[in-house]
């Protein structure tokens, strides 16, 4: 009889009131992790003349992730991103080889400032798009959303 309840007394716990008071609300539940690439999901920063812009950002960390990057994507929120890390800082260089989307290219320096920003990078250009100083990151973002929030070379980008 033992071995008949111990089964069912194990599952008491999950149907109590307490249990369902520790379960975090749906609002809370924000995916982290991008549902078509599986990269982390951050909140990233960009503050420039004045504004301040809130992007939700996939990080391409890996020499994988950064090779595919958003190549073959056919879609992108407008307060979607993803961000390409370097460390150390060093010239960055881009192309869009089977990309898709056509893309806003923000390279970002070591003091989190905006060096230059490549709009409107041509899809499925092979031709190098080139940070003009040593870099940290690189934001990817749709095409004409840097000119739309005047990001600018100085602007501030934090995550």
């Amino acid at each position: 009889m033992r071995h008949l309840l111990l089964p069912v007394l194990l599952v008491l716990p999950a149907c109590s009131p307490q249990a369902a008071e520790r379960a975090p609300a749906p609002a809370e539940q924000q995916a982290s992790v991008h549902p078509v690439s599986g990269l982390e999901v951050i909140p990233l920063k960009v503050t420039s003349l004045g504004k301040t812009h809130t992007f939700r950002v996939e990080m391409a960390r890996t020499p994988q992730e950064q090779a595919k990057g958003l190549m073959f994507r056919t879609e992108m929120g407008p307060d979607e991103g993803m961000l390409f890390p370097y460390d150390p800082p060093r010239v960055l260089s881009f192309w869009m080889k089977n990309t898709v989307l056509s893309l806003d290219l923000v390279f970002i320096g070591p003091d989190h400032r905006v060096i230059n920003v490549a709009a409107n990078a041509v899809p499925y250009s092979e031709a190098s798009i080139v940070s003009d100083a040593p870099a940290i990151a690189t934001l990817e973002l749709n095409a004409g959303r840097a000119a739309e929030l005047d990001i600018v070379p100085g602007a501030r980008v934090d995550w």
